[in-house]
């Protein structure tokens, strides 16, 4: 009975729109870039696209001045029969601190409205109280929320772990889970052990979301299909490789001819690849695409440190000239990890312990001095973490300090209605005051180019005319 539950297509989630220019070229793929290809991707018949979210929202107003909202309802218009699928940071919709529930929700409601049919919600810490309220949200509003687990290792993160959040996952009324391995940590075997676990201690649809960066992407796809996976993330190959996801025509012919077989052409990716191909020598060109992300950085599996989180290690030691630092800072990454109740290695978590790891060794003594968020994450303003912190290390950084053992957003009023009135007068549509909740600085300086564009319209419009020609 289980070889047959386990023999089934695999499903295809393409992550070009989103992941793959995110983790390939800081997120910088304009709309406009992504329109004229629709039509063909919307043929292949995908699990679904992943096309917005993540860092999505703040490049597209801070780096291309464009509306995320636009580019929203833009894919929607093109994308008649495949799902779109987008990431949320839970409590911290696509922001960097928590936000009210009242703004989760309303992010929620507003994302759906526009066309959004799945929200990938996940907590760096795993914390499930930080991404209820937006699964209960995005539920309410019609959409399938499937919860991401943050995949990392160490003594907590046994088996039982990860099949006990799972039922509980489950009992929240997720659609479904996906495991999110940001780090490229999760190796062959162990892909297939977690994933028969899983599927013993859950009837939920399990999807697996892995980067290149450690080598062995591919493989461990294999072996987690093979264990009964139901969808994998698979970026076209033109962006798919090193940092991003392993390359969706690949995957697809792996499995072609077996039970697994995902029934997509590859007549068609082939003109998608083709598509992209030129915009990928184009960013190797102006340096957008460095190939230093293109390779292979096997330490990721050594150190169990995220690749973006090494590079930000090696320029903080060089602004400091401690270069020499390196190795004592990688081992005292598990040590910082440790102490603070060993959280996945995930924005923002990954750069609180690499941060204080840099810290403790330039200053000769550990937690001397300690970032303002070190501070937040043992006063416990980030949620709970698996283990309890270094109950020495906590009062040597917060001394007396409350720590809060609730809910971080239940601490947090509605603030909506304040937002709305900050803003009011640069509102041109509903979704604009989440823009500003967001990244307030960010929005309103695309606020006023978004004025200065109507504005430079209507004047080229009022000068045609009166039989002026627009400059």
């Amino acid at each position: 009975m289980s070889e047959e539950i386990t023999k089934k297509p695999v499903g295809i989630t393409e992550t070009i729109l989103r992941d793959a220019h995110q983790s390939l070229i800081a997120t910088r793929m304009p709309t406009e870039l992504m329109l004229p290809i629709i039509d063909t991707m919307d043929k292949v018949g995908y699990h679904s696209v992943e096309c917005w979210g993540g860092a999505t929202f703040d490049a597209s107003l801070r780096f291309l001045h464009e509306d995320p909202w636009d580019r929203l309802r833009k894919l929607k218009d093109g994308f008649k029969n495949t799902k779109l699928q987008m990431l949320l940071r839970g409590q911290n919709t696509l922001g960097y601190r928590h936000y009210a529930d009242d703004v989760v929700e309303y992010f929620v409601q507003k994302s759906i409205a526009n066309g959004m049919d799945i929200i990938r919600i996940f907590d760096c810490l795993n914390d499930l109280r930080n991404v209820k309220c937006a699964v209960d949200a995005t539920i309410k509003e019609g959409g399938e929320a499937q919860v991401a687990l943050s995949y990392t290792l160490g003594d907590a993160y046994t088996m039982e772990y990860w099949m006990d959040i799972a039922k509980r996952i489950e009992d929240m009324g997720a659609t479904s889970i996906c495991i999110k391995d940001m780090a490229g940590l999760l190796v062959p075997y162990k892909a297939e052990e977690l994933i028969k676990s899983m599927k013993s201690a859950t009837k939920l649809p399990i999807q697996l979301h892995t980067h290149y960066t450690s080598g062995v992407a591919s493989m461990t796809y294999l072996k987690a299909v093979e264990a009964g996976v139901d969808v994998i993330d698979t970026a076209i190959s033109p962006f798919a490789m090193g940092t991003s996801q392993p390359a969706t025509e690949v995957m697809v012919e792996t499995f072609k001819g077996t039970p697994y077989d995902t029934g997509l052409d590859q007549n068609i990716l082939a003109e998608i690849a083709d598509y992209f191909r030129p915009y990928r020598e184009e960013c190797l060109e102006n340096g957008l695409l460095s190939p230093k992300v293109l390779g292979v950085n096997i330490k990721t599996l050594m150190y169990q440190v995220p690749g973006g989180m090494l590079s930000n290690m090696v320029s903080q030691l060089k602004e400091q000239h401690a270069e020499d630092k390196y190795d004592e800072v990688l081992k005292e990454i598990p040590r910082v990890r440790k102490d603070f109740g060993e959280p996945p290695l995930v924005t923002p978590s990954s750069q609180i312990v690499g941060t204080q790891a840099v810290m403790n060794v330039l200053m000769g003594e550990p937690y001397k001095m300690a970032t303002d968020q070190t501070k937040d994450l043992l006063k416990g303003k980030y949620g709970q973490t698996v283990k309890p912190f270094n109950p020495e290390v906590q009062k040597k950084v917060i001394g007396d300090a409350e720590v809060i053992t609730c809910r971080p957003a239940d601490l947090i009023p509605n603030e909506l209605d304040k937002l709305e009135s900050e803003m009011k007068q640069w509102k041109k549509q509903d979704e604009d005051v989440l823009s500003y909740a967001l990244f307030p600085q960010v929005a309103v300086d695309y606020f006023k180019y978004r004025e200065a564009q109507e504005e430079k319209v209507d004047l080229s419009q009022a000068d045609t005319k009166n039989g002026a020609y627009p400059v």
